[in-house]
C-alpha cells in the first residue's frame, strides 16, 4: 500500500526536466511500462498519466502517426519562445496579472477589486453569469460586480476569476484533437485547481496560488495538442508510453515559461515545474496532489475500471478531497 501511494503521489519515474535532452529513443522506466489491458489485480496497476494521455489522444479518426521526434523537437524549441507558445492559445485577459497581484494583497478595499474588474467588460459578463448560475445559488439575480463581491467574498472572487480566465484558455480550442482534448483537460484543470487549493493549507501552501497553478498547468498541453494539429493535421498521437510521458514533461515546462510570460506569479510556475519532485516546495506538493487527485477522478468518471481500487485505498484526508471533485458535486 505505502509503495503504489508513494509512487502515485510522487514522482520517481520523472525524467530529466531539461527541455533540450528530450528524445524518444530513450528507454522508459521500467516502473511504469505500460500494463496489459484487463490487469487490474492491484491499484498500483494503472499510470495514472498514460492513462489520461491515451483518453484524450484515443477515438480520433487518422490516417497513421503523427511523426513523433517532429513533434518533441517542435515543444523543445517552442519551450525556448515562450510568447510563441502563449500564441498558440486565447491569452487570459490583459487585467488578470493586475487583478491577481491585487487580489493576493489582503489590503486591497472591495471597491478597487470592482474597479479594476469593471476594466474588462467580457470578464464582467461573465463574472455575472457565473454568480448566477446553480452553483452559487444566489437568493436573487445579481447584476453587478459590487453584487458579486457581496456573494462571493475576496477568496470566493479570486477563485471565480481566475476560473473565468482559464476557461477560454483551455476550452475554445481549434484544430481537431485541441479540440477533442479540450473538453477533458479543462474538467482535469478545474478539478486539480480544487483538490490543490483543499490540500494546501495542511502542506503549507497558499491555497490561491495551488488554486491558480492547477489551472495553469495544463495549458502547455493544450499547446502541444494545437502543435500536433498543425505539424500533423490528419494524424493521431502517436500511442507509446514513451512518447506519451516525453510529451507531458514539455508540456509542463511549456505552462511554466507560459506562467512567466503572463506574469503570473513566480511560485507557481516553479511548483508547475517541481511538483512530484522529493525536494518540491509546499506548493509543488500540493499541486501534485491536486493533479494525482484530478487525474483519478477525470479517469474514474471515464469509467477507467482500475480507478475504483485505487480511489478506495486512498487516506481518509485525500479521500475527502477526492470525493468533492465529483462531477455533480462541482455542478450543484
Amino acid at each position: 500500500m505505502k509503495n503504489w501511494l508513494a509512487r502515485l503521489f510522487g514522482s520517481p519515474d520523472r525524467p530529466d526536466r531539461a527541455p533540450s535532452t528530450t528524445a524518444i529513443s530513450a528507454a522508459p522506466p521500467a516502473a511504469t511500462a505500460p500494463v496489459a489491458a484487463g490487469v487490474v489485480d492491484a491499484p498500483r496497476s494503472l499510470d495514472l498519466d498514460l492513462a489520461f494521455f491515451r483518453l484524450l489522444a484515443g477515438g480520433a479518426v487518422h490516417a497513421g502517426e503523427a511523426p513523433a521526434q517532429l513533434i518533441l523537437d517542435e515543444l523543445t524549441r517552442l519551450a525556448r519562445q515562450p510568447e510563441a507558445a502563449a500564441d498558440l492559445v486565447p491569452r487570459v485577459p490583459a487585467v488578470i496579472p493586475r487583478l491577481l497581484r491585487s487580489l493576493r494583497d489582503e489590503g486591497t478595499s472591495a471597491g478597487e477589486l470592482a474597479r479594476q474588474v469593471g476594466q474588462d467588460v467580457s470578464l464582467v459578463a461573465e463574472v455575472i453569469r457565473e454568480v448566477n448560475s446553480p452553483y452559487y445559488r444566489a437568493s436573487s439575480r445579481i447584476t453587478n460586480i459590487e453584487g458579486a463581491l457581496m456573494l462571493l467574498g475576496q477568496n470566493g472572487l479570486r477563485m471565480l476569476l481566475a476560473r473565468v480566465a482559464f476557461r477560454p484558455v483551455i476550452s475554445a480550442q481549434a484544430g481537431r484533437l485541441a479540440r477533442q482534448a479540450a473538453p477533458q483537460v479543462w474538467s482535469r484543470s478545474e478539478k486539480c485547481a480544487l483538490a490543490a487549493s483543499m490540500a494546501a493549507p495542511r502542506l503549507g501552501a497558499s491555497p490561491f496560488e495551488a488554486y491558480l497553478a492547477g489551472l495553469m498547468q495544463d495549458v502547455g498541453l493544450i499547446v502541444a495538442f494545437r502543435l500536433v494539429d498543425q505539424v500533423a493535421p490528419a494524424s493521431a498521437l502517436p500511442q507509446s508510453g514513451e512518447f506519451a510521458r516525453a510529451l507531458l514533461e514539455q508540456a509542463r515546462i511549456l505552462s511554466t515559461r507560459i506562467a512567466a510570460a503572463w506574469e503570473l506569479p513566480r511560485p507557481v510556475g516553479q511548483a508547475i515545474l517541481q511538483a512530484g519532485e522529493p525536494d518540491a516546495p509546499p506548493l509543488g506538493r500540493a499541486l501534485n496532489e491536486g493533479d494525482r487527485l484530478a487525474t483519478l477522478r477525470v479517469l474514474a468518471d471515464a469509467g477507467v475500471d482500475e480507478t475504483a481500487a485505487m480511489a478506495a485505498a486512498l487516506p481518509p484526508g485525500m479521500a475527502r478531497i477526492y470525493d468533492k471533485l465529483r462531477s455533480d458535486e462541482q455542478d450543484e
